[in-house]
């Protein structure tokens, strides 16, 4: 036990590590490591992942915010729809059963390696943040709150680039704001699941811990490393893992 629990808290740092440097991937990390390092049933870890996924989140948001790279307006927009969608998909998922949330899982897994590995489109930085498509923002943010809450991940990986499209950030911001959005919307989809599901929390509070940490690096080593080789690096990694699930899963039926 002491082995597992020594692999389980080392890899959590990657969970941290990943939201710090790309605003997202800490759910598509975190669920795994639970499930078939922990030992955690896929309903469990998908709400604890929500909880450590929020927390260090909102850690995160304030090493951005003092860089001056949250936009606050949209990200409370955008966060206040995605946890409406998210609440309802932590109630729905709570309900549903477990092989086919962690299939759905996994289908995710791969949808959001393909989605780093093709990269993603710039965007002019000096559109203006005044003309933003309020409703398509509002529309965006329930459905990603949704698939967030149901599953427990796609969340910052579908977050940056609506941001970056819908409200003509610069990358750099994108990634801050969105750190905002998932924190908001992963406490919704984790009181979704509350209402059926009990979690570890000892456990938990230890990955959120070492999560937090990795995120404080994360942070620090923005600018230092590659985005585009570091996002294709982790894409190749995320869907290895995508069809490691998949496989599991199907077999497991």
């Amino acid at each position: 036990m002491t082995g597992t629990l020594v692999l389980v808290l080392s890899l959590s740092l990657l969970i941290g590590l990943s939201l710090g440097l790309l605003g997202g991937g800490g759910s598509i990390l975190t669920v795994p490591i639970l499930v078939y390092v922990a030992g955690f049933g896929a309903k469990e870890a998908i709400a604890s992942s929500l909880f450590v996924v929020g927390v260090t989140s909102a850690v995160s948001v304030i090493g951005h915010a003092r860089n001056g790279r949250v936009r606050w307006k949209t990200g409370l927009i955008f966060g206040a729809a995605g946890m409406a969608g998210a609440f309802g998909g932590g109630l729905l998922g709570s309900r549903i059963p477990s092989v086919v949330l962690m299939i759905a899982f996994a289908l995710m897994m791969i949808a959001t390696s393909i989605a780093m590995l093709r990269g993603r489109r710039n965007v002019d930085p000096d559109k203006a943040y005044s003309d933003l498509p309020l409703l398509r923002i509002l529309a965006d943010g329930a459905v990603v709150g949704l698939v967030t809450g149901l599953v427990g991940a796609g969340g910052g990986f579908l977050v940056v680039p609506a941001l970056a499209l819908l409200g003509g950030m610069p990358m750099a911001l994108a990634v801050g704001t969105s750190l905002v959005v998932i924190a908001m919307k992963s406490f919704a989809g984790l009181a979704g699941y509350l209402t059926t599901v009990q979690i570890d929390w000892s456990m938990t509070l230890a990955v959120t811990a070492l999560a937090i940490i990795g995120s404080l690096i994360g942070a620090r080593l923005v600018g230092r490393i590659p985005e585009a080789a570091l996002r294709k690096a982790f894409g190749w990694f995320v869907l290895a893992m995508g069809g490691f699930v998949l496989v599991q899963e199907i077999l497991g039926m």
